[in-house]
């Protein structure tokens, strides 16, 4: 099984060594390296081309914004997942805006990071709830009432659209529903085709504005 290669990055090492601890003792997760600073941190993602960079915001040299932007620049394959103690819209919209595909508080369960990292390696985006409401808040209703109604979606697809909304992985859905994960994918595919949106965030977003978005 190829492991999933993670560069640390946060300014405070008490921080570092806890992720470090607790990832590594995963089977499917390497650590490649750690960064105190975002000009570190791509320095490092320039030497081991990591897969997944869980990236601090706040930090002395470069902020993760930016450090996020130049990650990318370097390697478009790597993803990042923001991982701090900020919920505040100065910080989120130009993290997410700058390619971060995952976006989680520190307080997050190890659990729950660890599978947002197999979640956002396999291709998914990542948003704490928290997260996810000030985006829905953000984007106008325009943006998503332009798109076709769901009235082309089986049941079985506005059962995983719900759960879409709910911030689930596909293991999650898949877990939920008692189906495969190969079966969870071909639905998003077919939900995303139908409706003409282009990632889950956005099908997220239009459960929640349409009513299609159970409370957890």
């Amino acid at each position: 099984m190829d492991k999933i290669s993670v560069l640390i990055v946060d300014d405070h090492g008490v921080v570092r060594q806890g992720l470090r601890t607790y990832l590594e003792l995963l089977d499917d997760i390497v650590i490649v390296g750690e960064a105190e600073n975002g000009l570190e941190a791509v320095e490092q993602v320039s030497r081991h081309q990591p897969d997944i960079v869980l990236m601090d915001l706040e930090m002395p040299e470069m902020n993760g914004i930016e450090a996020t932007r130049q990650t990318l620049a370097l390697n478009a394959s790597t993803k990042v997942i923001v991982l701090t103690s900020f919920s505040d819209d100065e910080m989120v919209f130009p993290a997410i805006e700058a390619g971060a595909t995952g976006y989680l508080l520190k307080d997050v369960d190890p659990s729950k990071l660890h599978q947002a990292i197999q979640a956002v390696h396999a291709g998914e985006v990542q948003l704490h709830p928290d997260i996810m409401k000030k985006l829905i808040q953000r984007v106008s209703a325009s943006q998503i009432e332009s798109v076709p109604a769901a009235d082309d979606l089986t049941p079985r697809e506005l059962e995983v659209l719900s759960l879409i909304a709910l911030g689930k992985s596909n293991r999650e859905i898949a877990t939920t529903l008692s189906i495969s994960e190969k079966t969870v994918k071909t639905h998003v595919g077919n939900i995303l085709s139908k409706l003409h949106l282009s990632d889950r965030t956005q099908a997220a977003i239009y459960a929640h504005k349409h009513g299609l978005a159970p409370d957890e």
